[in-house]
């Protein structure tokens, strides 16, 4: 299957694009960077520290698209709503790994969707999808008596807060209470909040230091409290997740799919 990775020069392009060319079943299409990189031109294996791999860095996204059979995108979201339409437009698959979409860019995505497969997922690794899924079904166990509280850590670059799996853990844990998470969520606590509510999902966020990604689920009743942690300590395995999932797209009808659905987790 053939895949290309737009924004192939960043930190996480690059472990894509190694990921790619170790996979069996994988040959890597291309890879873009904005106009004016300095990679732009550059063998996208060379670019990585291997062999050739015969292609190269182009500003083209459009020619990637038509050239790939799958295109992964750990951009931005602006950048990623573009490639979803060029997805669209090409009947390519499109595996979205980028944080920080509104509710409405998401919406957009599903629309797209109808044309080409698109994988959306907060967070690519095997380990935090398993994550969500635990988060939903300890959360119906537990029920209201158990205070819920998701605490996050990442490194000191990261520009969005909270994190866009802490959001998917918080979604996982309201839809497991049968109600939805703008309804529960605290953002964030300062000065004098008076006692918490109860069915609060509260949410925390730590930033420093080159932390890949901490998150722990909190459950705290009286007596006894129950947490659910993931660290990762490589990105290397939301590439893994994603190349997964673009293997997983051939063959697949157009729709907005989850790592739910590439990982066959049943989500009641």
């Amino acid at each position: 299957m053939k895949i290309g990775i737009v924004g192939c020069a960043g930190r996480m392009g690059q472990m894509l694009v190694r990921e790619v060319l170790k996979t069996d079943g994988a040959e890597l299409a291309g890879g873009t960077e904005p106009e004016g990189s300095p990679a732009i031109g550059r063998d996208l294996g060379a670019l990585v520290g291997a062999e050739d791999a015969g292609v190269t860095v182009s500003a083209d996204p459009k020619a990637l698209f038509q050239a790939a059979d799958a295109v992964i995108d750990f951009t931005r979201p602006e950048p990623t709503m573009r490639h979803a339409e060029l997805a669209a437009e090409a009947g390519t698959a499109l595996i979205i790994g980028t944080t920080g979409l509104s509710a409405e860019q998401e919406a957009e995505i599903g629309r797209l969707g109808e044309k080409t497969p698109i994988v959306l997922a907060p967070n690519m690794s095997v380990g935090v999808n398993l994550l969500f899924a635990l988060t939903r079904k300890v959360a119906a166990t537990l029920g209201i008596d158990y205070d819920i509280e998701i605490v996050e850590m990442h490194h000191r670059h990261k520009v969005d807060a909270p994190s866009g799996t802490a959001l998917g853990l918080g979604r996982a844990a309201a839809a497991g209470r049968g109600v939805a998470l703008d309804e529960a969520a605290v953002w964030a606590r300062e000065g004098h909040t008076g006692p918490r509510q109860a069915g609060d999902i509260g949410f925390a966020t730590l930033r420093g230091g080159d932390v890949v990604g901490d998150h722990t689920v909190v459950f705290a009743a009286d007596g006894e409290r129950v947490e659910l942690t993931h660290k990762a300590s490589d990105r290397t395995v939301f590439a893994k997740g994603a190349v997964r999932a673009a293997l997983w797209c051939d063959g697949r009808a157009p729709g907005k799919y989850s790592m739910f659905d590439v990982l066959g987790l049943a989500v009641d």
